[in-house]
This record gives C-alpha cells, structure tokens and sequence, in this order.
C-alpha cells in the first residue's frame, strides 16, 4: 500500500493551527479575549497572539536564580572583595540579559549595592518563566524611589510636569555616581 502524497496548504494549516490553541485555551479564557477584535488581523497574528497567551497561562513562577542551567547561585556580597566582586557583577548582569532581565536605573548603586539587590531581591523573585519570550523584564533599581528618579534619571520635561502634578518642591539634579554602560533593550 502507497502512502498519499503530503499537501501543504499554509491557510488550512493556520486554521487547524488556530482550532488547536483555541481548544488548548478553553481552560484559561474570559471575557478578556473576546474585546480582541481578530477580524482585524491575519490568522496568523492572531495564532501568535494565542501562542503567547498559552505560554503565559502555563508557564512555571519560578524565582529567577531558577532560569538558568545551572542555577544561578551567587556568593553572598560579604564573601566578595571589591574586585571579585565587580567581575562577578558584569558575568551576572551579561547572564540576566541573555535571560530579557535588564536592569535600568543602576548608576546611583555602587557595584556592591548592585550586586547586593540583585543578590538579595532580583533572583530570588518569583516570576514567570517564558521560553519564547519577546519582551524584556525591567527592573527598576530605583526600586520605586522617586526622590532616586527625579534626582538621577528624569529629564527636565519629566521633572517639570511632576513639580506641575504634585505641587512638591524637586529634588536637586545630580549626576550619577557610578555610570555604567549596560547591555539595553534596543527597542
């Protein structure tokens, strides 16, 4: 017995593809995705868009030293000299970044106080590990302070309209005190 010749349609395939995501998605759906107008899209896009969506609702919250293989476990700061730990600090940030972790806000932080968040709050954070992520992880190393932002990394147009919104007197600008040259996002 001959086997039938294989034909490819890549339109039946995208709608096949997209049933099949669909019915993988019924578990996790709400309403939340009926306000996506698809119609608007190709099937394609919307069979990525799906894709991304399954990634997200199965993916493990795993804390970050747990992306890497192996683990990322580093020596706490008080075991590091100043110069270990300076070389440490560049191989980790180089791994976070393969890994779509970057860091922004960091050139107020001596490396030891950098080192010392991402060894104390950054890689033990649980979050969502995606294998196909397309987006980076931002990870504000002003850890929220606006004092930090307004004094450090706001434009003047920023710090304007937030003396304009809040009303509150600005702290001085300054230039930070350890500039860094760290691997960014090019988007």
């Amino acid at each position: 017995m001959s086997e039938l010749p294989q034909f490819s349609n890549p339109e039946v395939d995208e709608m096949l593809r997209n049933a099949e995501l669909r019915n993988e998605l019924e578990p996790y759906l709400d309403e939340s995705v009926s306000c996506v107008l698809f119609q608007q899209f190709p099937l394609r896009f919307e069979n990525d868009f799906l894709a991304s969506m399954l990634e997200w609702e199965v993916a493990p919250v795993l804390p970050m030293y747990r992306w890497f293989e192996p683990e990322l476990r580093l020596p706490s700061p008080e075991a590091l000299s100043d110069e270990k730990l300076s070389q440490v600090l560049e191989d980790v940030i180089a791994r976070m970044y393969e890994k779509k972790i970057q860091l922004d806000f960091t050139e107020h932080l001596s490396d030891r106080a950098l080192y010392s968040l991402i060894y104390r709050d950054i890689l033990p954070s649980k979050e969502k590990k995606l294998e196909h992520r397309n987006c980076y992880i931002h990870w504000d190393c002003s850890e929220g302070n606006s004092d930090i932002w307004l004094t450090y990394y706001a434009s003047d147009d920023d710090r304007e309209q937030w003396a304009d919104f809040y009303e509150e007197p600005l702290p001085p600008k300054r230039l930070p005190c350890f500039p860094r040259n760290l691997p960014q996002n090019p988007f």
